[in-house]
């Protein structure tokens, strides 16, 4: 590659360089040689750049679009190891270590690679051997960070592929374009602006701009068809209230290659959120993400997308804890006054419930008097029944959980969330995106032996806290920015002020109950407790994976002091306050 190359000016490629880890050591006349060495290769979407077991022959860089590298398991299906984007390096590690390839690359979309001979690459370690031990020490903290973990790159353009004719997609994606602004330059490109231009000059912008934004046209299928090929993720308005149907490129959009490209549903609503909306149009698009925009909200809504689109998003995760469960909504309250915009929201147990608030969208004045109405007022563990599964029914939960959010899925919620249960009839963790939000919410805080688990499709759900009682991994799985967690159940303890390892008549037991003496933990405590520590030891690995971890000090709130709900609540929120007050804030908080 040199000056001549139309499509890159040697200065930008010197800059383009210049910006990458693996070369950082060398000099202006080693970044000559370098730019001078690179052949360019342009790969269509879905092409093969190597497969596993090829020799170790070059080195790759990505200027333009994207890879995916995969490890061949058993059969012929392929494990995802992470996603190369522009401006990093691929198979530098099998040709330092000269050994054959050890995964399959294609290209997720069209791109271009810069290709670095494993001749010219020992050459310039020989010229400039002070560069060698620093590409060892890059190549050496890319093996530390690959093993078992995928490897994701932000996507930078996006094709936005309005349902049909009658969804206002410039409005919604002119007011992306303003937003993405703020994180970057960004170009929008529609049909008419790409008249008559060719590849080259679409890689053009890729690189003069950070993000870009290829607008389809409706009526032109040959348009939007370049700007899937081209793009690094689909964004898909509809307008909500229309019957869902499925796209024109829909086998596209869901074809393997295409699949990993994350899609984004968008949902245009008049006004507020509707019911069941979501779940018709996800039907349309497996595993797409999806995206609420209020017509009264909408400039809220559009620059939470954005966020989440480039990874510059924060995430919330609430953790179990029975009544002390409640400092989180003082920690919310204090969260929103510091001026934070929570993107996404997930929890477990007690979090659940309270995440599903703010997921609603609920202020802290419906969130306060909602969660009181249900758990003080409403007395929901007070349904006893003959304990052959549990202690209680579990009618009375159900019902005040079908009160507090009536009949939406939860892929109605304006915000992104998810609730964890544990589902005991494949002993793992299972992550609730879609389905009655009541339902869920019933069975991630269904504690084992205190409210029966919930039975459906012939599997055993209860509380999530029984395996993951701060579920961290499902968001960072996600690409989100930072996350805050609120650990509301780690520092509980049982204690007894008595030796014994049988229990005396019943009779005594009533008697010292009469008297006030309480010598031992009651039973519900005791459940309660054994419902949450088995998840503790792996709590510990997920702490350390939030940006910021609030632990509001709760200990004079027990598990089942319903009743100290206020007292709970103004706990979190003192303590959130003077944490924030501290300067202790995640990276995206202002």
């Amino acid at each position: 590659m040199n000056a001549s190359d139309p499509a890159t000016p040697i200065a930008d490629l010197r800059a383009f360089l210049r910006g990458i880890d693996l070369f950082a050591p060398l000099d202006a006349a080693g970044i000559d040689e370098l730019a001078a060495e690179l052949e360019p290769r342009a790969l269509p979407g879905g092409a093969v750049l190597f497969d596993e077991g090829d020799p170790a022959d070059a080195l790759y860089v990505v200027r333009t679009g994207g890879l995916a590298a995969y490890r061949r398991e058993s059969g012929a299906s392929l494990l995802l190891l992470g996603m190369v984007g522009v401006g990093e390096v691929a198979g530098e590690i099998s040709l330092i270590a000269q050994i054959p390839r050890r995964s399959l690359l294609r290209a997720l979309r069209d791109s271009v690679v810069l290709r670095l001979s494993a001749e010219a690459f020992h050459r310039l370690v020989a010229k400039y051997p002070q560069a060698m031990l620093h590409t060892v020490g890059v190549t050496a903290r890319h093996l530390l960070d690959r093993p078992g973990n995928a490897r994701y790159s932000p996507p930078r353009t996006f094709a936005i592929l309005p349902h049909d004719a009658g969804v206002d997609a410039q409005g919604f994606v002119r007011s992306l374009a303003t937003v993405l602004s703020s994180y970057g330059s960004c170009a929008l490109i529609d049909a008419a602006t790409a008249q008559g231009r060719d590849a080259a000059w679409l890689h053009s912008v890729e690189l003069a701009h950070r993000y870009v934004l290829l607008l389809g046209d409706a009526n032109d299928a040959g348009w939007r068809e370049r700007c899937a090929r081209q793009a690094d993720a689909f964004l898909l308005p509809v307008n909500a209230a229309d019957e869902a149907s499925a796209w024109p490129e829909v086998a596209y959009i869901n074809a393997e290659r295409s699949a990993l490209r994350t899609r984004h549903l968008v949902l245009l609503h008049q006004g507020d959120v509707g019911l069941g909306r979501a779940a018709a149009w996800l039907a349309q698009v497996r595993g797409a993400r999806h995206h609420h925009v209020r017509g009264d909200r909408a400039a809220a809504d559009i620059e939470r997308i954005a966020r989440l689109l480039i990874g510059r998003s924060m995430g919330l995760v609430l953790s179990g804890g029975g009544a002390r469960g409640f400092a989180q909504i003082g920690v919310v309250h204090a969260l929103r006054e510091s001026g934070q915009q929570i993107d996404y929201v997930g929890g477990t147990s007690i979090g659940a419930i309270i995440g599903a608030g703010v997921a609603a969208d609920w202020s802290g004045e419906e969130m306060f008097y909602n969660y009181r109405r249900a758990f003080v007022d409403g007395r929901p563990l007070r349904d006893y029944t003959f304990p052959f599964v549990s202690l209680t029914r579990g009618r009375r939960v159900a019902r005040l959980l079908r009160e507090a959010f009536g009949e939406r899925d939860l892929s109605d919620l304006v915000l992104p969330f998810y609730a964890v249960t544990a589902n005991l009839t494949v002993g793992a963790a299972q992550i609730h995106r879609a389905g009655p939000l009541w339902l869920w919410l019933r069975a991630a805080s269904a504690i084992p032996g205190v409210l029966p688990p919930v039975f459906h499709r012939g599997e055993v759900f209860v509380d999530g806290a029984v395996i993951n009682n701060l579920p961290v991994d499902p968001m960072r799985e996600h690409g989100i920015g930072d996350v805050i967690g609120i650990d509301i159940g780690a520092d509980d303890v049982l204690r007894a002020q008595v030796e014994e390892f049988a229990l005396p008549s019943a009779f005594r037991l009533a008697l010292q109950r009469l008297r006030g003496r309480r010598l031992r933990p009651g039973i519900v405590n005791i459940l309660l407790r054994a419902g949450m520590v088995n998840s503790e030891a792996a709590s510990t690995a997920r702490r350390a994976e939030t940006s910021l971890l609030l632990a509001p000090p709760v200990q004079n709130v027990g598990l089942l002091d319903w009743h100290k709900y206020e007292q709970a609540i103004a706990a979190g929120y003192r303590y959130a306050r003077e944490v924030l007050g501290r300067g202790a804030k995640p990276r995206g908080l202002p």
